[in-house]
């Protein structure tokens, strides 16, 4: 009776501890600065906008008389725990910034969750934003000085209104970037996947809006995945979003039928950005699987060009990884303090923060891409990779891709949980894969910057793609894929060769990562990963109406004439 009166006592004390001290307990896991408030929540604050339009926002504000800063973040995923396990944790991120002395204000856009008016994706949030700020300089604890954060669509929304308003004083935009259209036709391809999940996760969270129970929550992006599967081979590919979602959608019907860069939707929404007018010191963040890492990197080369100095931290992450990483928070808080609050010597000496892979180790440079030697790995016979060139009568390889079975994106930069590095043996077990692989490296190999493919390809349709994937072999054969990109082939986009033959470049994006000594380095060659670029059928039709399909078969030549070469920016 006395052990049990003792355990009792001493969980009370426990359980008291953990109430008492559970903020300051949260900061040390989180790696942040102590708590130094208490939050008072004022919950569905109406702000109506120019149209007369009212949105919802809750503000998360520090218990001080003092004047503070205040930090805007504006979200379709609804903006607290009663909406969303999304919710949850903006709400959560709330009173994290508000503990440290900012005011926080959370906003539901246009049409989503207590918002009204109609919800179109990126096209209300120029004039809503402004509207916003404006309202936030008004409010008697403004004190005018203003910061953005937020990751993906809230990161989006940050770049829309960032050079509007003088009292932006920094931002953190992560996982995101200004370049809708690259975003959405990666590789000047449709990324069906992408479109479809985004679209199904709107629905999916307008359907559990009301439930409490919190299993619903975590797997809401599973219930994603199996309601996009009958939709991925349906043919016409303009029909999938009646598949999904049981109705035809304007954003979807908008995506597929504009989808050239100069398109006027695309092409006014990044003047709307106006990136090169953005003043405000912006602290960029993203990870080596994130599918709007290019975007995100010619985003920060954009804003290096204009004469300003971004930081940039890129993580091990793919894109939902990166979410519960909460680097951002960590980063966000270093950065408002130094732009907000004007608190010195609180950022890294060195501007850009990598994690390299392979290593997994973080290391700082002074920009990206650091410098680097690039290096060839030329395609051999045999399957093999070398940095000698090609014997001159190497015979080329073959395969067939076939529409009705594609190649299929495993891992990557793909909007998926199940996205980043992962196993690619039976990917690489496809007939329609080709691997072209080192000798086991007897020294460590430092890999920093873009990756890229010049492939001498030939096949019998005008109209394909050639896809390739750097991966990383373990000396026990698992294949890890490292980055990838895709060409999509169409008539007059490239020059044939004497002999008929294309040269085609992939871009396979950027990585930074280490071959260790005993891995081997290997390229992976196909003509697809469905459905991050949608599949190509083969045909002269246009991809969204088209309801035939064509096989194709390609050849891939390595030899001294044609060499094609795995290039490498080697930095050590």
């Amino acid at each position: 009776m006395k052990r049990l009166r003792n355990l009792i006592v001493a969980l009370a004390v426990i359980a008291f501890l953990m109430r008492r001290y559970h903020r300051h307990l949260l900061a040390y896991l989180l790696r942040i600065s102590p708590p130094r408030y208490r939050v008072k929540v004022e919950r569905g604050l109406v702000i109506p906008m120019r149209d007369g339009v009212p949105l919802s926002a809750d503000h998360y504000a520090p218990a001080t008389p003092l004047p503070v800063p205040t930090i805007l973040i504006r979200s379709p995923y609804g903006r607290n725990t009663r909406h969303s396990l999304f919710g949850l944790l903006l709400e959560f991120f709330g009173q994290r910034f508000a503990e440290r002395g900012y005011h926080v204000l959370i906003q539901d856009t246009r049409g989503r969750f207590d918002s009204q008016g109609s919800f179109n994706p990126y096209f209300n949030e120029n004039d809503d934003g402004k509207a916003t700020l404006d309202w936030l300089c008004r409010q008697p604890w403004s004190t005018g000085v203003i910061g953005l954060w937020g990751g993906s669509y809230l990161g989006i929304v940050q770049w829309l209104i960032a050079a509007e308003n003088p009292a932006i004083k920094a931002l953190v935009p992560s996982i995101t970037s200004t370049q809708l259209h690259k975003i959405l036709y990666p590789d000047g391809a449709f990324d069906l996947g992408l479109a479809l999940r985004w679209l199904s996760l709107f629905q999916t969270l307008d359907q559990n809006r009301h439930t409490r129970n919190p299993i619903k929550w975590f797997t809401v992006l599973d219930d994603i995945e199996r309601a996009i599967q009958p939709a991925l081979l349906h043919q016409p590919l303009a029909e999938a979003d009646q598949i999904v979602l049981g109705e035809t959608t304007a954003p979807f019907q908008e995506w597929i039928e504009y989808s050239r860069a100069d398109d006027d939707i695309w092409r006014d929404n990044l003047e709307q950005m106006r990136l090169q007018d953005v003043t405000a010191p912006t602290h960029l963040m993203s990870g080596w699987y994130d599918f709007f890492l290019r975007g995100l990197l010619d985003d920060y080369e954009t804003l290096v060009k204009a004469g300003r100095q971004p930081y940039l931290t890129i993580g091990p992450w793919h894109h939902f990884m990166a979410i519960i990483a909460m680097a951002d928070l960590r980063e966000g808080l270093l950065w408002f303090d130094t732009y907000l609050r004007g608190e010195p010597n609180r950022l890294r000496e060195k501007p850009v923060r990598l994690y390299v892979m392979g290593v997994n180790q973080w290391r700082d440079f002074d920009n990206f891409p650091p410098p680097a030697t690039e290096a060839r790995y030329y395609l051999q016979t045999g399957r093999l990779l070398s940095t000698e060139l090609p014997h001159e009568r190497s015979q080329p390889d073959h395969y067939t891709y076939d529409p009705t079975d594609p190649t299929p994106a495993v891992g990557g930069a793909i909007f998926s949980i199940r996205g980043g590095r992962v196993r690619n043996n039976r990917l690489e077990a496809r007939p329609d894969v080709l691997t072209y692989t080192t000798s086991p490296l007897r020294h460590p190999l430092e890999v920093i910057g873009r990756v890229r493919v010049e492939l001498y390809a030939q096949s019998d349709l005008e109209h394909t793609d050639f896809f390739g994937r750097l991966c990383d072999v373990t000396p026990n054969g698992r294949s890890l894929n490292i980055c990838e990109g895709l060409f999509r082939v169409e008539p007059g986009k490239l020059e044939r060769q004497a002999d008929g033959s294309l040269c085609v470049e992939i871009d396979l994006w950027a990585t930074a990562h280490v071959f260790k000594r005993g891995h081997s380095i290997r390229l992976q060659i196909s003509s697809g990963a469905h459905p991050h670029w949608n599949r190509n059928l083969g045909t002269t039709d246009y991809f969204s109406t088209c309801c035939s399909y064509r096989s194709a078969h390609q050849t891939i030549y390595h030899d001294k004439v044609r060499p094609s070469a795995l290039i490498l920016p080697v930095t050590k």
